[in-house]
């Protein structure tokens, strides 16, 4: 299906940097297309490349102040600061051409987004994008410009109906939440560690949409420690039945893989495999509900050799229609690339060697743990919104 779909990249935006010693370090991007590349996932035979355009003002004011984004075009230097804005900050430090550079990303998406919406491809990705946590007036979790947000509003300007976000970043998405809190016309369903353990402090499940679009917000806050089985088990009793009920034109998704228990920045649990499991499932829904027209970002991951490029080398395969076998090895020279970055190796094969078996909630739950309760309380809410029992 490689020339259904692309990837809408330029090395580019790997200048979305906040510096060395930040989380956020853009060497996940390029280690992650480096591994692509030498899997034949990218490239000859696999996905193209597609070039990331910039966006203008206009399109980022969309969804941001035209007061904010004054204030990120004034940024000039690392010694900037407009803490007003939340520019400057521990999370977000600024950087020259912060301005230049975020745009760049949000065209990176809409361009994803314009090639689904025109047919010009049935999937398309942005891996440098996913930066859910910017807000309208000011930066947040590392995200200048939320890209999600803009990409989602270019659709609805285009005469899309109904979009469904799926968010399975580790921290709630709450930038996009906020931008869509009260239209209808977008589903946003962000499943996340709970609010009580993790940034940004949001994304309980009752949190479910403004007046006008009560159930267009569904959040699934899981308990710290949850691992494969009980995120995809959380997973499937809540997504594909909303999303189905919900029947979108577009399948819009974040992909953050900061929910791998080597991530340093978060509690959960999981494996390349079972983030793996969640793509695949995600990219079989959009077929069945929107004629496979999805576009899937990046987002969140801090384990920036051991587990992204793997987590988003396997999302990219999966948007080409080729999923690459999870004990397929890693490839020499990519392998040397790393060593001669960090110092040793990085991960031998695509794997970590875990099953993705889950108990699917058809069969009942169990009110003494703590992820069924999490669960429940999220079909409890959302559920009868959509008219559908929430009940096992």
């Amino acid at each position: 299906m490689a020339g259904d779909a692309c990837v809408v990249f330029d090395p580019e935006l790997t200048q979305y940097n906040f510096g060395p010693t930040h989380p956020l370090n853009p060497i996940r991007v390029d280690l992650t297309v480096r591994l692509a590349e030498a899997l034949g996932v990218v490239g000859a035979g696999g996905l193209p490349t597609v070039a990331a355009p910039l966006a203008d003002d206009d399109l980022i004011g969309t969804v941001h102040t035209r007061d904010y984004i004054d204030a990120v075009s004034r940024i000039t230097s690392a010694d900037d600061r407009d803490f007003r804005h939340g520019l400057g900050t521990e999370d977000n430090p600024t950087f020259a051409d912060m301005h230049h550079a975020s745009a760049h990303v949000v065209g990176a998406s809409v361009e994803a987004a314009r090639r689904v919406w025109t047919g010009e491809a049935l999937h398309a990705a942005n891996i440098a994008g996913g930066l859910h946590h910017a807000m309208p007036d000011h930066a947040s979790g590392f995200c200048v410009y939320n890209d999600v947000a803009v990409a989602i509003q270019w659709l609805l300007d285009q005469g899309a109906e109904r979009i469904a976000y799926v968010d399975v970043d580790v921290h709630h998405g709450d930038g996009v939440q906020a931008v869509f809190y009260d239209d209808p016309r977008v589903l946003t369903i962000s499943l996340h560690e709970s609010p009580q353990t993790l940034f940004p402090g949001t994304g309980l499940p009752t949190e479910c949409g403004g007046p006008s679009a009560q159930g267009s917000a569904v959040n699934v806050a899981l308990p710290p420690g949850t691992a494969d089985a009980g995120w995809l088990r959380a997973f499937h009793a809540v997504v594909p039945a909303l999303v189905r009920e919900f029947d979108p034109d577009l399948l819009v998704t974040q992909h953050g893989c900061d929910s791998h228990s080597e991530d340093p920045l978060a509690h959960l649990l999981l494996s390349v495999d079972g983030q793996r499991a969640s793509y695949v499932a995600l990219h079989e829904l959009a077929h069945e509900v929107c004629d496979g027209r999805w576009l899937a970002t990046g987002g969140g991951g801090y384990a920036l050799v051991d587990v992204v490029p793997r987590a988003w080398t396997h999302l990219l395969a999966i948007v080409a229609g080729e999923p690459l076998d999870p004990e397929t090895v890693v490839p020499d020279a990519w392998q040397d690339h790393v060593r001669s970055l960090i110092g040793r190796p990085g991960p031998e094969r695509m794997t970590d060697g875990k099953p993705v078996d889950f108990r699917d909630w058809s069969g009942g739950y169990d009110p003494a743990t703590a992820l069924d309760r999490a669960v429940v309380a999220t079909r409890s809410a959302v559920f009868p919104l959509h008219g559908i029992d929430p009940m096992p």
